[in-house]
């Protein structure tokens, strides 16, 4: 009999155990991600950025939101929204509490579809397939049918009357102790909403400094902000891959960028210029894929300090 099953059991055990881990211990076991990007001009001083994306509130994820509330302990410089907050229809309350603290510090936004959209149940196979076929969100997909709206009016609104700035296919410009940042944002590409020509012409150089923001780091985005001079791009949406493969990494981005940059901080060249990137991984999940596994989720202090020229 030990011969028999013993190998079988155990493989059942191990992949229970797994199961287990990637569901309920790591998409709670929130990181705090620090990274150190050279990009501000010789002399200034430093700014301390944190990147908050991909919250995917689904009511009653009570750890979550008292992490969240938690990171206005780092008081940082600048808070950055890059989208996805919703998962639930019911949850911006949620996201506005959660996040009520940070809102105590400057701020901006940028949405992804699943602040507009709700999600429907999917197949995580899809995305290998889609990977393979070249295919992501509507960027080759047919349009999505009968899907449910999210309030995000109401999120819009709260995150306005704290006074973030919306960076939905527009430019804006932050007075931080006297440095000027200036945030060039766009709406998502996942779902074609960006709309870059809106934008174009990279920094105004009235700003002591400039950097874009988007939601999925689709290479045409990446490619015009970095052709136009931005030093730093911040993204999210690839949730850093989700589930990894230990010592390999992650098999799929959820759009063209490839998976060496699915998270953290890299470049882009484009047009001769080369940008920083940092995409974060996030520190959520779609309600109907509530798992991580080798990627767990996380927040990101970006300090940025002068550069050496």
């Amino acid at each position: 009999m030990r011969a028999r099953y013993g190998v079988p059991l155990g493989i059942t055990a191990v992949g229970a155990a797994g199961l287990i881990y990637a569901t309920g211990i790591e998409p709670r076991s929130f990181r705090l991600r620090r990274v150190t990007v050279p990009v501000l001009p010789p002399g200034m001083r430093p700014l301390r950025v944190l990147q908050v994306s991909d919250i995917h509130m689904v009511g009653g994820q009570r750890k979550k939101q008292r992490w969240l509330r938690s990171l206005a302990g780092l008081r940082p410089d600048l808070v950055l929204n890059t989208g996805d907050n919703l998962s639930d229809p019911e949850g911006v309350p949620e996201v506005l509490d959660a996040l009520g603290p940070l809102m105590e510090f400057p701020g901006a936004y940028v949405f992804g579809s699943n602040d507009y959209y709700g999600p429907r149940p999917r197949n995580p196979a899809r995305y290998l397939l889609e990977k393979v076929q070249g295919r992501h969100g509507l960027n080759g997909n047919p349009p999505v049918v009968g899907a449910v709206h999210n309030p995000w009016e109401d999120l819009r609104d709260g995150f306005d009357a704290a006074g973030w700035q919306n960076l939905t296919n527009t430019r804006g410009t932050l007075k931080i102790e006297g440095v000027s940042v200036e945030l060039t944002g766009l709406d998502d590409p996942h779902i074609k909403r960006d709309r870059y020509a809106e934008v174009a012409g990279g920094p105004s150089g009235t700003a002591d400094f400039s950097m874009g923001v988007v939601h999925a780091p689709y290479l045409r985005v990446l490619d015009a902000y970095a052709a136009d001079g931005y030093p730093l791009i911040v993204a999210g949406h690839t949730h850093g891959g989700q589930l990894c493969i230990p010592f390999y990494g992650a098999l799929v981005t959820n759009c063209d960028l490839d998976t060496d940059r699915v998270k953290g901080l890299s470049t882009h060249t484009s047009g001769g210029r080369t940008s920083y990137l940092h995409v974060s991984a996030g520190c959520g999940a779609n309600r109907y894929t509530p798992f991580r596994f080798a990627c767990p989720p996380e927040a990101t202090l970006l300090t940025l300090v002068g550069r050496d020229d």
